[in-house]
């Protein structure tokens, strides 16, 4: 029998009967949905508020930044029946949109493209050297990004959700400030920040957008620079250094860590490493960079105890830094930690009843799915449906080097430091016929099980994929990992050939004891 509706109430106290705990509703939202925007709530949350002699637009739930998580929870809201604001400071979208994900893969495409046809004549097709303009690939790329973007803004006002371009300031009593050339004062129960984040720099490298850049302005870049340093080998790094590569620069990659790609499993690591070396990407691990020294247009950089490379353009690759502060939060109980996240539970919940954080601005893995399932379950969590929190443990990763690296679950090191007692299998992609036939052969799938009592292979653990396509093969790893299914479950999937993902399937049976071409 469903539930008998209950407004919202304000605040912290909800007295109406089905509010179960602060900031939780459980009635239909159905009943909530007004078409139109910033059409004022009935009852208690009807009434119009001024802030600096404006009138409060009143919704049921009000975003603070319209990237991945931030729009995800509009739009989710928004198909729930809520009545929603969003409010974004720069371009709908955000840093995956526009300076990050989508013209980071479209730029790693023409570098795909431009690998393929260097490559056509050992499949007998004669093409010649090609040249690219990069020209052409950033009008394609920004065609990509505006047709999202166009998309993106239809989808918001197909579902009636109140956008203001400008900046919103979290305030006292759920109040939003926006700051912009319409300024407006906005309240609702339930706010969520997803102010994200910027890319990191260090000292000694002052961004100055020629010599020293970010992935905000590398994605930008019109001429193939002729020599390059990529400081940072994780997965920005790794994915710059292997596009620039392709492009045609001598590339060097600085990491300060014992091996690229930290937090990925120690055997994929070192296979992408292997395969960067292959392509002649000069790999310094386990150094620190000390600053560079620019001369007539060059600059040289200084890294380990007397390492020195010229090079015609640095990019610094070493993480994003989370926006806590961005939405003011003066009066608040929301709390910003030393490192600038958003603290929040496992539920997403801030130190303020009725204010969520997702996406980058919260210490979780900075990756757009992971935001896109943080919006949503923010969504469901105020709307009292208790849904499962998002577990960063097994979400899954993609970085877009080539060769490509997919993984979801624990590494073979993280499991044994957990405890457990763990068997592990891998194949390489060099064995597999499709694999042959693309002429991409480098790249391995590794699975770790636990080993039950009677000493067979049980759950999956963990997937780690390294090799053609693999960020369109981890799916039925992940499945794997997050329904927790046993190694003897997965093998009786039947993989078809000739593909990619036999090695999975591969991989699988053969920790079953009896494997069938490896």
């Amino acid at each position: 029998m469903p539930r008998p509706y209950a407004r919202y109430g304000r605040g912290r106290e909800h007295a109406d009967a089905g509010v179960a705990g602060p900031g939780v509703w459980h009635g239909d939202p159905r009943r909530l949905h007004r078409p139109g925007a910033g059409r004022r709530l009935s009852g208690s949350t009807s009434q119009r508020r001024r802030e600096d002699e404006r009138v409060a637009e009143e919704h049921d739930l009000v975003v603070i930044g319209g990237g991945p998580a931030g729009y995800a929870a509009a739009l989710y809201g928004a198909a729930a029946g809520l009545d929603v604001a969003l409010v974004e400071e720069s371009k709908l979208g955000g840093t995956c949109l526009h300076v990050g994900c989508i013209p980071a893969k479209e730029l790693l495409e023409t570098a795909s493209v431009l690998r393929t046809v260097r490559e056509a004549g050992a499949f007998g097709v004669e093409a010649g050297e090609p040249v690219v303009d990069l020209a052409v690939s950033q009008s394609r790329k920004q065609g990509v990004v505006d047709n999202l973007t166009k998309g993106l803004t239809g989808l918001l006002a197909g579902r009636k959700v109140t956008v203001h371009a400008g900046t919103g300031t979290l305030g006292v009593d759920h109040t939003v400030t926006v700051d912009g050339d319409e300024p407006a004062v906005l309240q609702a129960p339930h706010v969520v920040l997803a102010t994200g984040s910027s890319p990191r720099t260090i000292p000694g490298f002052d961004v100055d957008g020629t010599l020293v850049v970010t992935s905000d302005e590398l994605l930008s870049i019109t001429e193939v620079p002729e020599r390059v340093a990529v400081i940072g080998g994780g997965a920005i790094g790794c994915e710059f250094a292997s596009l620039l590569a392709d492009l045609g620069s001598a590339v060097t990659l600085l990491e300060a860590m014992p091996e690229i790609l930290p937090g990925c499993d120690a055997d994929a690591a070192k296979a992408v490493r292997r395969a960067f070396k292959k392509r002649e990407i000069d790999v310094h691990v386990g150094v620190s960079v000390h600053g560079h020294d620019p001369s007539d247009g060059a600059t040289t950089v200084r890294f380990g105890e007397d390492g020195a490379v010229e090079v015609d353009l640095v990019v610094v690759a070493v993480g994003r830094r989370p926006r806590g502060d961005a939405a003011g939060l003066v009066g608040t109980r929301v709390e910003v930690d030393e490192r600038g996240f958003v603290e929040v539970d496992e539920r997403l919940r801030t130190g303020e009843p009725g204010v969520y954080a997702v996406g980058d601005v919260v210490a979780t893995p900075q990756l757009a799915h992971v935001g896109f399932a943080e919006g949503m379950f923010v969504v469901r969590d105020l709307l009292g449906e208790q849904p499962t929190p998002v577990d960063p443990a097994t979400v899954p990763w993609c970085i877009y080097s080539h060769p490509e690296v997919a993984f979801a679950g624990m590494t073979e090191a993280a499991a044994r430091e957990a405890g457990h007692d763990v068997v592990v299998s891998s194949h390489r992609f060099i064995g597999n016929g499709r694999a042959m036939i693309v002429g991409d052969t480098d790249g391995l799938v590794k699975l770790v099980a636990e080993k039950d009592p009677d000493g067979r292979a049980g759950r999956i653990l963990g997937v780690h994929l390294v090799g053609p396509w693999v960020t369109e093969q981890l799916g039925q790893g992940y499945l794997a990992v997050n329904w927790e299914a046993t190694v003897d479950e997965v093998a009786a999937f039947i993989q078809p050939h000739p593909t990619l993902s036999e090695l999975f399937g591969e991989t699988v049976l053969s920790l079953t004891g009896r494997s069938l071409h490896g």
